[in-house]
């Protein structure tokens, strides 16, 4: 096992950092988070003609440039950074993993390409309206008629669901659980945008009333590939927290050299001190972590699904520490509006609960282990 990251790896992520110090500065941020779709397709389009980020992860075949896991943790991380707004994660972490390890040939050549493009914008709509992580306790059902599905029932917190123009939905059929993908534009849809606090990650409820739905791999084998699925997504999130909380530790430290109080920087107090070396031992650990959940997920071995939950519990809770720190480090311009520190807060706290929360990973943790 190796932590270290490659020459080209490094490269990478100077690219993408500097690609998003450029379109996605705070005054993007906030124009973005404060518009309908949540995005500029322009940046959209850049990102995946310029800099092919959208097809990082997907196999040459289909149209993409067939690096892995690792590769896209080091964007994901540089995104957490900048709070990049975007429909990157649901795209690329969800849809493109969902399509690679559950669909078939037919399924992949028909919709891989279009993402590695820029063309597709993809979900998955991983919840019902109780809001439960546990994908076989969906309450969607899915019928035949012919070679023809049809889908019924309700998802709820769907990340870029009102600007998907792709939309895979996990659904119960006789043969169990199942896949299907739905037209973004097709009859029987609903789509309503949810008021969310973190502003920079679009949510949305998508009713499905008799939709037209294309299976997507074979009914009633998705469970494994799903789990899988979420599983690389859940430490691609814990990337994006490191990235995050690294940039929230780097904005506390440098406001605790310039600001002065009682004729000194307060850096210099005691206080300060340790709230920044706590920040600090957080930081470090969560990319620890994150790291071996990338390893795990590139390795696609036994031990991705300890990984990615040890990652997603330890990597939310240094993240939300290190934004409210953050936010008592800055005193009180960090409680106000017009300072960012809030939107990491805010990106912190929808983080930690997003794909599930810090108990419920160490609950899962608790069964893949034995305990």
């Amino acid at each position: 096992m190796n932590f270290g990251f490659s020459d080209e790896q490094e490269e990478l992520r100077k690219m993408v950092k500097r690609f998003l110090e450029e379109k996605s500065p705070e005054s993007e941020v906030r124009r973005l988070m404060a518009s309908a779709e949540g995005y500029d397709p322009a940046v959209w389009s850049m990102m995946a003609n310029e800099l092919a980020l959208q097809g990082l992860g997907i196999p040459e075949e289909y149209g993409g440039q067939g690096f892995g896991p690792v590769e896209l943790y080091v964007v994901f991380e540089e995104m957490g950074a900048a709070l990049f707004c975007g429909p990157y994660f649901s795209t690329v972490a969800l849809a493109a993993n969902a399509l690679l390890l559950v669909g078939s040939e037919v399924d992949k050549q028909k919709h891989l390409p279009g993402i590695a493009a820029g063309d597709t914008i993809a979900t998955v709509a991983l919840t019902d309206d109780a809001g439960q992580w546990d994908l076989s306790s969906t309450s969607l059902r899915a019928e035949a008629s012919g070679d023809s599905w049809t889908l019924n029932g309700v998802c709820n917190y769907v990340t870029d669901g009102n600007v998907a123009s792709l939309i895979l939905v996990p659904a119960h059929t006789a043969k169990g659980l199942s896949l299907f993908a739905v037209h973004g534009g097709a009859s029987g849809i609903d789509r309503e945008a949810l008021a969310t606090m973190d502003q920079t990650r679009k949510q949305s409820r998508i009713s499905f009333d008799n939709a037209p739905a294309e299976l997507i791999g074979a009914e009633g084998q998705a469970l494994a590939g799903l789990q899988t699925t979420m599983q690389i997504a859940v430490a691609a999130l814990a990337a994006e927290q490191v990235g995050g909380a690294q940039r929230v530790l780097t904005n506390a430290v440098e406001y605790a050299k310039t600001r002065v109080q009682f004729g000194r920087p307060i850096g210099s107090f005691q206080a300060i001190k340790h709230k920044c070396a706590d920040m600090l031992l957080d930081v470090e650990s969560a990319k620890s972590a994150a790291y071996y959940a990338a390893w795990a997920a590139q390795e696609q071995n036994d031990e991705l699904p300890i990984a990615a939950s040890l990652a997603k519990s330890f990597c939310s809770e240094a993240y939300f520490h290190c934004a409210a720190e953050n936010i008592q480090i800055h005193g009180g311009i960090g409680f106000t509006w017009e300072h960012h520190a809030h939107l990491y807060f805010k990106r912190a706290k929808s983080s930690e609960l997003f794909m599930g929360d810090p108990a419920y990973h160490r609950e899962l943790l608790a069964e893949r282990l034995g305990i």
